[in-house]
C-alpha cells in the first residue's frame, strides 16, 4: 500500500493508494476519522485485484482545516475535484464509497450526473436521520468531563478517553478491534484544543447535514448499501430507506456489525463489492478492467435476470449468522 502527499481541489491531504484492476474505488472516511480506517477493507479488496485511494477529507487526518464557511460544500467540491482527478489519472470512470460522514458525500456525489461515476456504496451513510455520528465525541460523558477539567491534561489520557468513546459508539464487539486502529484514531487528536475544534465543527456540520439536503431521486448509478445490524450511531433502516427511494440499489446488512464494517468485517464488505463491481461493469466482468470505458458517461446496464449473481434492484442480502427479521426477499449473492 503507498502513502503520498497531494494538492486536490486546493487542498493539500494524504492518499493511500492499491493498484489493481477494474474501476478504482474512491474511499472517503468518517466524521473525525482519516484514511487510514480503510487499510482493512483496501488490503482485502487488493487481493481480490481491485484498484483503491483512500483520502483524508478537508479537516481531517492530515489534510489541510476547513474554511470558515459552510462545511458541505467544502467537502462536495473537493470530493468532485478527486473523482474528476482520479478518472482522468485512470482514463475510465470510478466507484465512490464512503463510511458515514463519507457515506453522505458519497449519496451526494452520486447526485450529480455529470461525475464519472459507475457506482456507488454508502456504509452506514449519514444524513438520513437524527445526525447522531457527528456527536460522537460532544455527546460523550467523559469527553465533556475532559474537555471541562480547569488544569492541564497529559496526551496518554486524551487519548485514552477518545479512544474508548470511539470503541463504544462505533462498533459491536470493542474488544475484538485491532488497538492500532483505536489509536489511529485517536492520534488526530492529540490535545483538548483538536477535540474541541471537532466538537465544534460536528456542532456546524448538525446544522448544514438534514435527509431534507439529499436529492436521492436524481441517483441513476447503480447503489450497494452497507450496514451493520448493531450500528449504535444510526439505523440501520436507513438501508431500506434508500433502496426504496433508488430504483437500482442493493443492499447488504450484516449481522454481528456495527457502525464501521470497513473495520469489523472487511472480508464481508470486499466480496460483497467485488460481486457489486463483476454485475455493475460488463468489461469487468469479462476482463476484471474497465479503464478503457470512456469517461464521459456511466454504462448501460444490462436487464437484469434470476440468475444474476447479484440480487435484484432494490432487494436485501444478509451477511452473518443470524438472518435479520427486516431483510427483504430475494436471491442472496453468489
Amino acid at each position: 500500500m503507498e502513502e503520498r502527499r497531494a494538492e486536490i481541489g486546493g487542498v493539500r491531504t494524504r492518499l493511500l493508494l492499491t493498484s489493481g484492476a477494474g474501476p478504482t474505488t474512491v474511499l472517503l472516511h468518517g466524521f473525525g476519522d482519516s484514511a487510514d480506517t480503510w487499510r482493512p477493507l483496501m488490503m482485502e479488496l487488493a487481493a481480490r485485484g481491485r484498484t483503491c485511494v483512500a483520502v483524508d477529507l478537508p479537516g481531517f487526518g492530515a489534510a489541510a482545516p476547513l474554511r470558515r464557511d459552510l462545511l458541505l460544500p467544502q467537502w462536495d467540491h473537493f470530493v468532485s475535484a478527486l473523482v474528476r482527478e482520479t478518472a482522468r489519472r485512470t482514463r475510465g470512470p470510478v466507484v465512490v464509497a464512503g463510511n458515514s460522514l463519507g457515506g453522505l458525500l458519497t449519496l451526494r456525489t452520486a447526485q450529480h450526473d455529470d461525475l464519472p461515476v459507475i457506482a456507488a456504496v454508502p456504509i452506514a451513510p449519514g444524513g438520513l436521520d437524527r445526525p447522531r455520528w457527528i456527536r460522537l465525541l460532544g455527546d460523550d460523558f467523559l469527553v465533556r468531563r475532559l474537555l471541562a477539567l480547569p488544569i492541564p491534561v497529559p496526551r496518554r489520557l486524551i487519548e485514552t478517553v477518545v479512544s474508548q468513546a470511539y470503541l463504544r459508539a462505533a462498533f459491536f464487539r470493542p474488544a475484538a478491534i485491532d488497538p492500532i486502529h483505536v489509536a489511529t484514531f485517536a492520534d488526530h487528536l492529540p490535545n483538548r484544543t483538536a477535540v474541541r475544534r471537532l466538537v465544534a465543527v460536528g456542532r456546524a456540520l448538525a446544522r448544514e447535514a438534514g435527509a431534507g439536503d439529499l436529492r436521492l431521486h436524481q441517483i441513476t448509478c447503480p447503489l450497494l448499501v452497507v450496514w451493520g445490524e448493531e450500528d449504535r450511531l444510526l439505523s440501520p433502516q436507513g438501508a431500506e430507506m434508500l433502496a426504496d427511494a433508488v430504483p437500482d440499489a442493493t443492499v447488504l446488512r450484516l449481522t454481528g456489525c456495527g457502525h464501521c464494517p470497513q473495520i469489523e468485517q472487511p472480508a464481508a464488505v470486499a466480496a460483497a463489492m467485488d460481486r457489486f463491481l463483476v454485475a455493475c461493469c460488463p468489461r469487468a466482468r469479462r476482463r476484471r478492467n474497465c479503464r478503457e470505458r470512456p469517461v464521459a458517461s456511466p454504462p448501460s446496464r444490462a436487464p437484469e435476470t434470476e440468475t444474476s449473481s447479484m440480487p435484484r434492484s432494490g432487494s436485501s442480502s444478509n451477511v452473518g449468522t443470524t438472518p435479520s427479521a427486516s431483510t427483504r426477499s430475494g436471491p442472496p449473492p453468489a
